[in-house]
């Protein structure tokens, strides 16, 4: 498979990396400084791109792979409120856009556990639930994608209607407290208290290469498809 890096920073190189290790060619290496080449390509050259960018350019470059006919799979969070529009360009182009806060496996799984949780938890008055994200100094956005993502997920099964970050929050709201430390890759977790007793789940990345292996394994997946994805369609998930 002829694979796009659309953003080549340390994420691109562990999917390269991955990518290689699974036979696959990667034919273009895009960044700030050869966007050029972006433009260059045609669909009979590409059978996926696959864009790990910055917030601010993201949605540019998923619109510029949608109306050049390339299926794309993007991990690049900080910009969902332009996320409708990628996807009605991409039903109306008849295109392919895969998207997901989080590509490790584990994680989506997690994003299942979590919500199976929250419903267990939601007629427990007495407990109180936050959730705790801790990325390294070098992430754009905050909060994370995936933090967002598990929210949501407690809001959707418990009386919560939204999530407030790095402030106390009302009843209504779910805290995300976000941290930057170090070289941390990822680690995520929600905490039930209360005055008697704690519950917790976590989930804690050990490097990139399961986020990597995963949107390899989507760009694979992606391939002859049109539409709309995420991780619940790769991996036959109800989210």
């Amino acid at each position: 498979m002829n694979i796009v890096l659309l953003g080549y920073g340390k994420m691109g190189k562990v999917i390269e990396r991955i990518a290689q290790s699974r036979g696959h060619e990667i034919v273009a290496r895009i960044d700030v400084n050869n966007r050029e080449d972006f433009d260059k390509l045609s669909k009979t050259e590409v059978d996926a791109v696959i864009e790990f960018s910055h917030p601010s350019s993201a949605f540019d470059n998923v619109k510029a792979c949608i109306e050049k006919g390339f299926s794309v799979v993007c991990g690049t969070t900080g910009w969902l409120e332009k996320k409708p529009e990628i996807e009605q360009l991409t039903l109306q182009k008849e295109g392919a856009f895969f998207w997901s806060s989080n590509y490790s496996i584990g994680v989506n799984l997690f994003f299942e556990l979590n919500k199976t949780l929250a419903r267990l938890m939601a007629p427990q008055k007495q407990y109180t639930v936050s959730t705790t994200e801790i990325h390294h100094t070098e992430k754009k956005d905050s909060p994370s994608g995936t933090a967002i993502t598990i929210a949501e997920g407690i809001i959707e099964n418990s009386d919560k209607t939204t999530w407030i970050n790095n402030e106390i929050p009302k009843p209504e709201e779910v805290a995300i407290w976000s941290a930057r430390e170090g070289k941390v890759p990822g680690t995520h977790i929600v905490k039930y208290i209360s005055d008697i007793d704690q519950i917790e789940i976590a989930h804690i990345a050990h490097g990139r290469e399961g986020f990597a292996l995963g949107a390899v394994i989507a760009a694979e997946w992606i391939v002859g498809k049109k539409g709309v994805f995420g991780m619940k369609e790769l991996l036959s998930l109800e989210m």
